[in-house]
């Protein structure tokens, strides 16, 4: 298994940290589980799940890679903007 290190603000590392214990989990359990559900897969299951729904919709290779890249970057998207909008909004300040 490969090792991976990473720098987190304090308090999103302790946020971590707590829900790995809550979970009965590792850290690194908690960030796979999160690239997971962001989208994140090995080659091999991505090309697997392209290979299954290609063969469920009767389409070429090339057009099932094409509609897999746009659901994927749709999704991506989607996560971003949902986190954008999550956030409190930047602080103003008043320059004379």
């Amino acid at each position: 298994m490969a090792r991976l290190t990473i720098s987190l603000p304090d308090e999103l590392h302790r946020a971590v940290k707590e829900a790995a214990a809550r979970q009965d989990t590792s850290i690194g359990g908690i960030i796979a589980e999160s690239l997971v559900a962001y989208g994140v897969k090995p080659r091999v299951a991505a090309e697997d799940l392209v290979r299954r729904a290609r063969e469920q919709a009767g389409m070429t290779e090339r057009a099932a890679m094409r509609l897999a890249r746009a659901e994927t970057r749709a999704v991506r998207r989607a996560s971003i903007a949902s986190s954008k909008r999550s956030s409190p909004p930047p602080k103003r300040t008043n320059r004379p």
